[in-house]
């Protein structure tokens, strides 16, 4: 792609998001996604696959769909209430929609069967800021808006953490993988958002952290399929005997960074009398584990067949700069020991 295309491209995906982050109004709010999704839409269909076409048109049908339930329900709010900014939303029809637009937006079970099959068709750079960037603007929002109505919250939360653990167990692809791991993190953070809205952006970073870990992890190796993670490695061996920890901190292992979210949300839960919850989705994160230990196993303990396909990638240097992935990496596996200089950073 053109250079200068790609810096427009990318200029428009830093407005959208930072135009919805200072906006209180809803009008503003949703220009800013739609922004947003404009801007992705070039990067996401450049390589003009087939995959990625259609990647690239069902993200944009799932994404207006959720435009238009959302402006749809800040103007009942408004016909209702008189109230356009974003803090007055008060009525229940309206809060409802909203959460649901945007619960669609960022892809919660059960609106996510767009996540998965529009990650798969994407190459890892692109899938990447979708399942980061992305997922910016409609969090800052539904922090705005703290939806009151907290059942329809927790089994949003609960059947995420559900389905993103179900979904990615007969997995071989591993955007699609990352596509679950990815469904199941985001119902962590929507289960703790109404009682506890800086757990819920703490659980956001370290989702972050890890989520850009494994994504480049997978590109310098050129890894699309569980299979060819076996050949990693040859190609990168020091690297290949961190990613299993970058993978088990990625399901919540302790004691790795992926278990500090994990463990102050149950650690809140618990103390809002909410144990049932609290343990529901403990053991749906073992599910999440199951298939990040099942990365780890053919990573590090299976040998790819010897091959002329398999081997020739081995000799290819590859161009990535490597201090990003040794910056994601160093934070995914050793930040647990600073859980409470981070928790009171962030209370402050």
């Amino acid at each position: 792609m053109n250079p200068y295309v790609l810096s427009t491209l990318l200029m428009g995906l830093g407005l959208g998001t930072t135009i919805t982050f200072a906006s209180s109004h809803w009008l503003l709010a949703w220009m800013g996604l739609e922004i947003n999704t404009l801007a992705i839409l070039p990067l996401m269909a450049h390589h003009h696959h087939p995959r990625a076409v259609e990647a690239t048109t069902k993200y944009f049908l799932a994404q207006a769909t959720a435009a238009a339930v959302l402006l749809f329900a800040s103007t009942t709010n408004a016909w209702l209430t008189g109230q356009w900014e974003i803090q007055q939303m008060t009525h229940p029809l309206s809060v409802t929609l909203i959460t649901a637009a945007l619960a669609l937006k960022v892809g919660l079970a059960p609106m996510h069967t767009w996540l998965p099959e529009v990650l798969q068709g994407l190459d890892l750079t692109t899938g990447l800021i979708l399942s980061t960037w992305q997922k910016l603007a409609p969090f800052a929002l539904l922090l705005q808006i703290q939806p009151s109505n907290s059942t329809t919250l927790i089994l949003l939360g609960l059947t995420s953490t559900l389905v993103g653990g179900w979904g990615g167990l007969n997995q071989t692809q591993l955007r699609k993988i990352l596509a679950y791991s990815s469904i199941a993190h985001l119902g962590w953070m929507i289960l703790i958002l109404q009682f506890s809205p800086t757990l819920t952006l703490l659980t956001l970073l370290t989702y972050f952290v890890m989520t850009l870990s494994a994504f480049l992890t997978f590109k310098l190796n050129k890894a699309t399929t569980i299979n060819s993670l076996a050949t990693s490695w040859a190609k990168t061996p020091m690297l290949t005997a961190l990613t299993p920890l970058v993978l088990l901190s990625l399901g919540g292992l302790p004691p790795l960074t992926g278990f500090m979210p994990k463990w102050l949300i149950l650690q809140e839960l618990t103390k809002q009398d909410l144990v049932p919850i609290a343990t529901l989705a403990a053991l749906t994160a073992l599910l999440s584990l199951y298939f990040c230990l099942r990365l780890s196993y053919t990573m590090t303990l299976t040998m790819s067949p010897n091959n002329l396909a398999g081997t020739t990638p081995w000799r290819l240097p590859h161009t990535q700069h490597s201090l990003p992935l040794a910056t994601t990496t160093t934070m995914t596996i050793l930040l647990l020991p600073l859980t409470p200089t981070i928790t009171t950073l962030l209370t402050l």
